[in-house]
């Protein structure tokens, strides 16, 4: 699909005013008169890329009929160039168990051969259904002398330290309030 651009230079279709045409723009694109004023200065400007045919042919129509003429232009397609990496050896990587018990696997490109040096341990496979989790040990139930606590009797206060009735009563006569 090809995309294009359409671009403004200032330029005005014939017969048409100066005036008339940045009014024009000013509605069309809904902006100030600085922007407009832009859109004016002599230098080519883009106003929207990466349209298909018909959206520039919309725009291209609407700009025309504001009495600008405008530039249409298609795309340059960038087209990235991509260096394929060559394909894996066909042998399988071989792994050979090394007497340390240290697995040791030959990398299949360059990219793991800078993995060879590092040193995992080889753990193996369990059998179908083996417990992989550690035993759990029995939990052990905490030694606590309770012998000295007794239950106190219905109603009891339970030792509560009585409060003293006789406690002394600060004088607030000398307070007053006021309005």
């Amino acid at each position: 699909m090809s995309l294009y651009e359409i671009a403004f230079s200032g330029q005005l279709l014939p017969g048409a005013r100066l005036e008339q045409v940045e009014a024009n723009l000013t509605r069309l694109f809904q902006a100030d008169a600085q922007r407009i004023a832009l859109l004016f200065s002599g230098r080519r400007i883009v106003i929207k890329q990466n349209l298909d045919h018909a959206a520039v042919e919309k725009y291209r129509q609407a700009m025309e009929r504001a009495g600008a003429q405008v530039e249409v232009r298609p795309m340059p397609v960038d087209v990235e160039e991509i260096e394929l990496a060559p394909p894996p050896a066909a042998m399988p990587p071989v792994a050979t168990a090394i007497a340390s018990g240290r697995l040791e696997v030959a990398p299949r490109d360059e990219y793991m051969a800078a993995f060879a040096d590092v040193e995992a341990p080889d753990f193996g496979i369990a059998p179908i259904g083996a417990d992989l989790q550690d035993a759990r040990p029995d939990p052990v139930v905490p030694s606590v002398d309770l012998s000295r606590l007794s239950l106190a009797p219905v109603g009891s206060d339970m030792g509560e330290i009585p409060r003293d009735a006789s406690a002394a009563v600060p004088d607030i006569s000398h307070i007053k309030l006021q309005d």
